[in-house]
């Protein structure tokens, strides 16, 4: 099977980061967490690679460790939402045209109806801003996305034969959904997911840009935005180097998630 050449981009680029992430875990060039006034805002390679910030602390360090936070926040985000939306797309699938089906996507369409930022707005007006919030904000946006996503993939399964027969063999509809439904729209959730991932890491950087993610010191990329933003023209690197990790992080996803479409996607395949 040919590999498409934007998975191979995608997975490069998503691994840079994966692997920034799990080195913060254990090592840093410099401490986040520490202040330099006399080592503030040094350009690139004035003793720190991609210089230092407003704060004097580096920039490299800030980056890798916002990088945790975001790929943590997007997983555990995305997670919720596979783990409350897909039961419940195959529930409405299974009850099509049901009063069941019904209330599930109309639910649905009412949380639809909030974007995360404002779910995330209701959220930190009771508990305040985190990035526990931000996670909560994100994943309840994402529980009809994968509701919705479900329930298309199963409805185009349950008029097939093997289903058809799975119903004649005396299989009951959560039995069916379970070993033939699902396991058939695997693919199609892996690619979802992938993409809902990339969403999520622009998400938090959005929630934390507004003050409303993960709270200092914790780094993250969206709230290193914003603090900078008042440096530009002084320091534009400040700015730049987490603009730029937010972009390529993203597209890298986006890559990968249209890499394994391709992929897993049997229509998509060339007939030979």
């Amino acid at each position: 099977m040919r590999i498409p050449a934007q998975l191979w981009v995608g997975a490069a680029l998503s691994a840079v980061f994966i692997a920034a992430a799990l080195v913060s875990l254990a090592w840093t060039p410099y401490p986040v967490d520490e202040l330099s006034i006399s080592e503030r805002m040094r350009l690139p390679g004035e003793g720190y690679l991609l210089g230092t910030d407003q704060f004097g602390r580096d920039i490299l360090s800030m980056l890798m460790v916002g990088a945790r936070t975001s790929i943590a926040v997007a997983v555990v985000a995305v997670g919720i939402g596979m783990a409350f939306g897909v039961p419940l797309g195959l529930l409405a699938a299974a009850n099509q045209g049901s009063l069941i089906d019904e209330v599930i996507m109309r639910t649905n369409d009412l949380v639809f109806a909030f974007p995360s930022l404002v779910i995330a707005i209701l959220i930190t007006a009771v508990f305040g801003p985190s990035a526990f919030n931000a996670i909560l904000a994100i994943g309840i946006f994402n529980i009809p996305v994968f509701a919705r996503v479900t329930r298309g993939g199963a409805l185009s399964l349950w008029t097939l034969d093997f289903v058809l027969a799975a119903r004649v063999a005396g299989k009951g509809r959560l039995r069916i959904s379970l070993e033939h439904i699902l396991t058939n729209i695997t693919n199609l959730l892996i690619v979802q997911g992938t993409i809902q991932f990339s969403l999520g890491i622009l998400a938090e950087a959005g929630l934390s840009y507004v003050g409303l993610g993960a709270q200092p010191p914790t780094p993250s990329w969206g709230r290193m935005l914003a603090e900078s933003q008042t440096l530009v023209a002084l320091a534009p690197h400040i700015a730049a180097f987490p603009g730029m990790a937010i972009v390529l992080t993203v597209l890298g996803l986006n890559l990968m998630g249209d890499g394994l479409r391709d992929v897993l996607d049997p229509r998509l395949r060339p007939i030979r």
